[in-house]
């Protein structure tokens, strides 16, 4: 028989047996991407959170107006802040039992552990701009260190988690260099409006 006569494979085939094993790979490596992410970001409590950032926009700038840095107008943030974990936290925490996504997990470590981290140097950072009179800087670290939390937390979660960190950073960089009086708007644009816009797409893209 000459070599002519030979069957060939044609070029970029495979044969059925590597066709399954690269289908059984590609399976695994997606399972495994699944495992080690956390997908429970809850969104609607995203939206809950926004919509009290708004509220605490309007009680500072209409129902109780303060400058931003003052006493009156960090009693009114940090207040709004307080609750606005909390939600965020039972929200979590329904949509982690919906999904049977054990609290323990490590991914939820490593995403509480990313977003947490950047939340507690802002608070020992807004005693110390306060007790230095630095105030007006107050808002921008806020914004910023918020988005630095988000950016690594979202490493372990969605890609839409980052994206929504990185507004958060660009947000906080224009407070830092736009004048004082601006602070609310950035605010509410960020604590706000990015919580709000995000929240929804992830509750219509990631079940709630």
């Amino acid at each position: 028989m000459s070599r002519s006569a030979l069957p060939r494979a044609s070029v970029g085939s495979h044969p059925p047996e590597a066709a399954a094993a690269l289908d059984d790979l590609r399976f695994i490596r997606r399972a495994m991407e699944r495992a080690g992410a956390f997908t429970a970001v809850p969104g609607r409590g995203m939206v809950a959170m926004g919509a009290v950032a708004l509220a605490a926009t309007l009680a500072t700038t209409a129902l109780w107006p303060a400058l931003p840095g003052s006493d009156r107008w960090l009693l009114i943030w940090l207040g709004a802040a307080a609750v606005a974990f909390v939600v965020g936290a039972l929200a979590l925490r329904a949509k982690a039992a919906r999904s049977a996504v054990p609290l323990a997990s490590g991914p939820v470590r490593k995403f509480v552990l990313g977003l947490c981290a950047p939340l507690a140097a802002g608070v020992l950072l807004t005693l110390a701009l306060r007790r230095e009179g630095a105030v007006v800087a107050i808002p921008g670290l806020w914004l910023l260190l918020y988005g630095a939390g988000v950016v690594a937390a979202g490493a372990f979660s969605t890609r839409s988690v980052p994206a929504m960190g990185l507004g958060f950073l660009a947000l906080g960089a224009l407070a830092l260099f736009t004048p004082p009086a601006w602070a609310d708007a950035w605010m509410a644009a960020g604590f706000g409006g990015l919580h709000v816009a995000f929240g929804l797409w992830i509750a219509r893209r990631h079940g709630g």
